[in-house]
């Protein structure tokens, strides 16, 4: 009997199963949507090992993630354009969409905790990565 891993994290749950991306939903509040995009794994860097056995590397995977957030109203539309590390997560872009600009901003503490009260964080990076090394196990069984 194989192991089926989950496909919903925390309030977040797949949309469209059996593409090379996943889509998973969510709600914060009474009035956001949260909508995320993660690829699979689609890069990768080598991280030099530590400790006791400090020789050679490991390969540590790459997946980008687009998060966009709205509220119910339409006015107010964030999007995230995030590289997820198996232990933290990068935003590289955010984008103010309804108002028709383009900001990169430099305050990544203050964006991830807004991101992490809506649960965007460190443990859904690790479910990320679980999830892809088994994806596509997934779909074949599925298929």
């Amino acid at each position: 009997m194989s192991h089926r891993p989950s496909t919903e994290f925390k309030s977040f749950s797949e949309d469209h199963p059996g593409e090379q991306c996943i889509v998973m939903k969510g709600r914060f509040g009474e009035d956001e949507t949260i909508k995320m995009e993660a690829t699979m794994f689609d890069g990768f860097m080598y991280v030099l090992r530590t400790g006791l056995d400090a020789s050679g590397s490991d390969i540590r995977l790459h997946i980008s993630l687009l998060v966009n957030i709205s509220k119910a109203d339409g006015n107010d539309e964030m999007e995230f354009l995030c590289s997820v590390w198996p232990n933290r997560i990068e935003i590289q872009n955010l984008y103010m969409l309804r108002s028709n600009k383009s900001l990169k901003y430099d305050f990544q503490t203050a964006v991830k905790e807004f991101l992490r009260v809506r649960g965007i964080y460190g443990e859904l990076c690790f479910f990320l990565h679980e999830y892809m090394m088994n994806k596509d196990r997934i779909e074949l069984i599925n298929g």
